[in-house]
């Protein structure tokens, strides 16, 4: 079953139980999906463009949780933590520390990287590598962190 009818189902299933702040979530994902389709001008979105998606969705509710702790209203974090959570039971199963390293060092070794200066490539190869499964600060700090 693709990701698209994934969403369907538990766009469906959401509404039957009567689950409002699932609901909502996922009427949210499909409108950001469906934009994406009209960018894009296609009929579908493959797997990966999906989960491109919903970390990009994810990212938008993690600074928005930000803004609003700053501002100290603590209801609107909780909500936000819980669309989280709703858009993140979209994404494969995250790269461990240990994988993640596995992979920056592999594509170091590839990409003949020996300095900070060389990171771009390496992050896009890791990027590629991790497909969805590790988000691009943590990408950044590994390869920081394993660079000279």
């Amino acid at each position: 079953m693709s990701l698209a009818d994934r969403i369907a189902q538990e766009l469906k299933a959401a509404m039957l139980a009567k689950e409002a702040d699932r609901l909502s979530t996922l009427r949210l994902l499909k409108s950001a999906l469906g934009y994406a389709q009209i960018e894009r001008k296609t009929e579908t979105l493959s797997d990966t463009e999906i989960i491109g998606i919903v970390q990009k969705e994810i990212k938008k509710r993690r600074d928005a949780i930000e803004q609003y702790a700053k501002g100290g209203r603590p209801e609107l974090v909780a909500r936000e933590q819980r669309e989280i959570s709703v858009l993140e039971s979209f994404l494969p199963q995250p790269l461990s520390a240990e994988e993640l390293e596995a992979v920056v060092r592999a594509a170091i070794q590839e990409a003949g990287a020996t300095s900070k200066k060389d990171m771009g490539p390496v992050i896009k190869a890791v990027q590629a590598k991790a497909a969805g499964r590790a988000d691009g600060k943590t990408i950044s700090s590994v390869v920081a962190k394993l660079l000279p």
